[in-house]
């Protein structure tokens, strides 16, 4: 007897299937997703802990990574919200050389605008913080919400939708990777598509997203083609 031979699984379908004239858009967090900017943190929480005598370990405070700044110390119950800002961003400044980009990220970034994605930036990170960084990886961000600009910072949707205002891009047509539930929650709201970055810091919320192991599965989960290397 013939055993027939296994039926491959179908591939997934596409998160966005807007046909080839319709632009669209790849709006990415920063922190944990972009940029590894943990050490440059655990460093000014440090000093946050040793001027003000705050001695709330550093993961209370990861673990509201995602939301602005004074949203977090009003969570963690620190009162002199705006003296421990200023600390801990001077901190940050300082120690802003120890923040490394995820492997393969700037080539993968290069490879959707070779396939003509608008990219964005959507972070909690304070514009005068984010900026400096976000320099360095050398990519062409049409645009950076922060929670400087217009609109609620994260959860909300404001951000996510505002950057797809500068973009000229639909909803229906743009994706929102992050690595926190914020994230995923300010994607939700705003009809947006998220992508789970599982190279970050957080775990993915109810209803479960679509997970990208590394930056280069993001390319193919997406259907976008892998950036050519030489020799290959």
């Amino acid at each position: 007897m013939t055993v027939p031979a296994p039926i491959p699984p179908a591939p997934p379908t596409p998160i966005i299937t807007a046909g080839d004239s319709t632009q669209r858009a790849l709006l990415l967090d920063l922190d944990g997703v972009l940029l590894d900017t943990r050490p440059v943190m655990q460093e000014a929480w440090r000093k946050v802990q040793e001027v003000h005598g705050i001695t709330l370990p550093f993961h209370d405070y990861e673990r509201h990574l995602g939301r602005e700044f004074g949203d977090i110390m009003q969570r963690l119950g620190v009162t002199d919200i705006e003296a421990v800002r200023r600390t801990y961003e001077t901190e940050s400044a300082v120690a802003a050389h120890l923040a490394q980009e995820f492997t393969g990220v700037v080539e993968v970034l290069h490879a959707f605008v070779a396939a003509d994605w608008r990219l964005g930036v959507v972070t909690s990170k304070h514009v005068d913080r984010a900026a400096p960084l976000l320099s360095h990886l050398g990519c062409p961000f049409a645009t950076i919400r922060t929670p400087a600009g217009a609109g609620r910072a994260k959860p909300a949707p404001d951000p996510v939708l505002l950057a797809l205002v500068d973009l000229g891009v639909d909803p229906a047509a743009a994706v929102y990777v992050g690595d926190m539930a914020v994230d995923q929650e300010s994607a939700a709201r705003a009809g947006v598509a998220y992508v789970h970055a599982g190279w970050g810091y957080g775990q993915p919320a109810s209803p479960a997203p679509e997970i990208a192991g590394s930056p280069k599965e993001l390319l193919q989960l997406l259907r976008c083609p892998e950036p050519f290397i030489e020799g290959s």
